[in-house]
Order: structure tokens, then sequence, then C-alpha cells
């Protein structure tokens, strides 16, 4: 019977299942879906929606039509896709998305403005002194990443009052935000921001960006805010930059192993926050509907929706 397979190896999708069931049954009811590691005949398989498979899992469906993310990033199943290199791989396009990923940002952004993380510290010590305090005007963000939800981002941060910059890969123009492009002009962005938030995708250029040279590179007593990929922070130089007072916190959602293993000695750093992948998420009615869709697509010969370049990574 063909068959979509919902997988992962770091997060229990058992209510995910329930709505793929659900909504399969009202519009597909000849496909069944199934929840791993309760795996059908390999042969069966069709289409495979995850995140972080489990491994050896996608190599073994010969069948395979469709590789989907349940998110809008794909890194976590690019390396398991590679063993079907002409099966389309897509990912979750959530307009919801972009208001989430504003909401965290600007607590953390809050949290560094307002100096809560000076308060916190005080806290333990029991000591009562009010932080110095800034009008928003006066606090520079850095945006690294100006696609939709940097974009996005940066509107909400300019209407808060907040001085804004960004720097992508490619030219952008947005209204009263400093713009910067390309390896060149990376080190220029990075001097000015009190806190930079990266939002890049990840890429073979991205990946291990966050290390020594950008936070040498970011000004004295900056903090960064990371939720783009786990891969692209050298935790080590992170851990180093902190150490030797160079930057002031990190505020951290994303890690290059998830879960965080218990050892990891940023769970315990008094200037570290970290938050398990929560910044934002696709909504499970719009994760359904369009992975549904694309198994609809593929089976008809039509392109599939929100496709992604395997070699861009997005």
């Amino acid at each position: 019977m063909p068959t979509l397979l919902i997988c992962s190896a770091t997060d229990d999708l058992s209510d995910l299942h329930a709505v793929f069931r659900e909504e399969a049954a009202r519009r597909m009811p000849e496909l069944q879906v199934r929840l791993w590691p309760d795996l059908p005949d390999p042969d069966d398989v069709e289409a495979v929606a995850g995140w972080y498979p489990p491994a050896g899992v996608i190599e073994r469906l010969p069948n395979l039509r469709l590789i989907s993310s349940i998110a809008a990033g794909v890194d976590h199943v690019l390396g398991a896709a590679r063993a079907h290199p002409l099966v389309p791989v897509c990912r979750i396009v959530d307009p919801a998305l972009a208001a989430g990923m504003a909401e965290y940002v600007l607590w953390a952004v809050l949290y560094y403005h307002r100096a809560l993380d000076q308060a916190l510290q005080q806290q333990v010590q029991r000591v009562w002194k009010i932080p110095p305090q800034k009008p928003a005007h006066q606090a520079h963000v850095g945006l690294m990443g100006l696609g939709a939800l940097g974009s996005h981002l940066a509107g909400v941060l300019r209407g808060q009052g907040f001085t804004v910059s960004g720097w992508s890969r490619s030219v952008h123009h947005i209204d009263g935000v400093s713009t910067y492009a390309g390896d060149d002009a990376l080190h220029a962005f990075l001097q000015a921001p009190d806190i930079v938030v990266c939002l890049l995708p990840l890429t073979d250029a991205t990946r291990k960006l966050l290390g020594r040279d950008v936070f040498a590179a970011m000004k004295p007593g900056a903090a960064l805010v990371h939720c783009g990929r786990g891969e692209h922070l050298v935790e080590e130089d992170l851990l180093m930059a902190l150490e030797r007072q160079h930057l002031r916190g990190a505020v951290l959602d994303v890690f290059a192993q998830e879960p965080l293993p218990a050892s990891n000695a940023l769970w315990s750093h008094p200037r570290v926050v970290v938050t398990p992948h929560m910044a934002s998420s696709a909504q499970p009615e719009v994760i359904v509907g369009q992975i549904l869709d694309n198994v609809q697509r593929v089976r008809s010969g039509q392109p599939v929706l929100n496709g992604v370049d395997r070699g861009l990574g997005y």
C-alpha cells in the first residue's frame, strides 16, 4: 500500500503523525501514513517527511519519490537524500514563521538591550542595582541573513526604534537599513552592532562561519543571537570569546547536535541562554497540507512546491 513515512531520530512526531493520518484519510484514503519505527515494506514507501531522519532509513527505500523536511530548513535531510539524487527535496513555507521568528528575536534583543542578562546575574548575587538603560535608537542590531525572515525582522526592529543593519551573500535594499553584501563586507558589517543576529541558511560558505574571525571582528561587548543553523557555530570559539570577555553573551536556539548533549558546556555557562530549537516553527496544518499537496504533485508529474536546490542548500 502506498506509504508516507514520518520519521525523526531526535523528536517525538506522534502528534504530527496524528494530523497526517486524519488529513490523509480525508484527502488520499489510499495513502497510509506510518510513524518510524513502524516501518512497512520499504518498497511501499513513496514519500518521507521528517526531521533528522534515523540513519539508514531513507537509503533503504527503493521507490522513494519525495523527501520533505517538516520545517523551513532542509540541511537535516540533505545528507540522507544523497542516496536518491533525482528525488525532489522540499521544505515548508509558512507565512507565520516570520512572525514567530520576529517574536523570538525581539525577545532576545530586549534581553540584552534592557540588561536583563545583568539583572539575572545580580539576582544570583542578591545585588539590587539598576543596570544602565538607553533608548532603542542607541542600540544597533545587525542581521546576518536578509531573506524572507531577515527582511521581515528588519522591519519589526525598525518599528521598535532600533538601529538596524544587515549582511547577506547577495545585495539587498531595505528602507532604513544599512546593508552589506559579500565576504569582503562582512568584517565592516560586524564592527558596529551591539547585538548580532544570525538567520543565515546553511551552505558550504556559511558552515562554521560563526567562529574565531567573526567573533574577533564583532564590537567588544556585543552579544550573539543565533537562530540560523547549528552548523554555523564553532562552539569552542564562542566559549573562548566569552571567556576572554570579548563577547557579552549569547542566546542560542540551534546546535550542530540536537538534542544538545547534557555534557555540553553551553548548558551551564552563566552568559549563555540555551533554548530547544523553538524560535519559530510551522503549524501542523500547514506542514501536513503542503506535504500531501506535493505527494499528489509527484504522482501527477507536476513540479513540487517549495523545492530545494541541493547545491545551494535552500
